[in-house]
Order: structure tokens, then sequence, then C-alpha cells
């Protein structure tokens, strides 16, 4: 399996804050994490909240430790509430539903990571997650 390395981590963060600046995006913060939803490499843009970090993190912790896109988990929260609120209480990781992380995957389909964004709304989150996952000649989930 493709390992996630901190390089790609940095390439995929470097892509989707040019993507977020292309389009003119309010300051973001992007996180990337591993497998595990261990945090390789975080950035922060200049003006971006104190939170940004927390809510990326949580959405790309999320996204990897349900194997799927926070967009998905998202959309669970309407029938499963209580299920994901639960899991958020007791993980021991960041744990937030909300629509801005997609996972990174290798071209096996194998999932290696996530990406979380936040700053904009959750479309524009997702947006510049998924622009860094392709720009670093991955695909995203």
């Amino acid at each position: 399996m493709t390992q996630l390395t901190l390089a790609k981590a940095n390439e995929i963060i470097a892509a989707a804050l040019a993507h977020s600046k292309a389009s003119s995006y309010l300051p973001m913060g992007v996180a990337v994490v591993d497998g595990a939803g261990q945090l390789k490499a975080y950035a922060r843009e200049e003006g971006a909240t104190a939170l940004r970090f927390d809510i990326a993190l949580g959405k790309a912790a999320a996204a990897v430790g349900m194997s799927c896109s926070s967009r998905a988990l998202a959309e669970r929260t309407k029938t499963v509430p209580v299920f994901l609120g639960a899991i958020a209480s007791v993980s021991s990781q960041h744990f937030i539903p909300q629509t801005g992380a997609v996972l990174i995957k290798d071209a096996s389909g194998a999932i290696i990571g996530a990406v979380g964004a936040s700053g904009g709304t959750g479309d524009e989150d997702e947006a510049i997650c998924m622009a860094g996952v392709i720009a670093a000649g991955w695909t995203h989930g």
C-alpha cells in the first residue's frame, strides 16, 4: 500500500490553499491525517480564525475513521444523529461529521488518509480538499 508522506501531505495542503485563493474563498485551515487519523500536516492561512485547526482536523479524522467523506457523514447525521453524537463524545480523536473533508485513496483504491478544511462553506471546504488530493496524483472519496 502507498504511504502518505509528509511531503505529499504538504503538497495536498499547498494545492488546496492555491485553489482556495484562486476561488477567492475566505482564509482557510487545512489538515491532512494518515490512515490512522493521526495529524500528518496542517496549515492555517493568515486571517483564518483560531478554531479552523480543530474543525479541519475533526472533519478529516471523522472521514478516515468512518471510511467515508464527511459529506456522507453529514448525511448520516440526519438518520442516526444519536449514534454519531455518541462517537464524537467517546472518540479519542476529533470527530466532526460535517461537509468539508475527503478521503485520500491510492491507485488501488486503498484509503491512506484524509484531508479536511475549514474557513468557507462546507462545499468550499470540500472543493479545496478535492483539488489538493487530485493535484497530488491521488483520488478522493
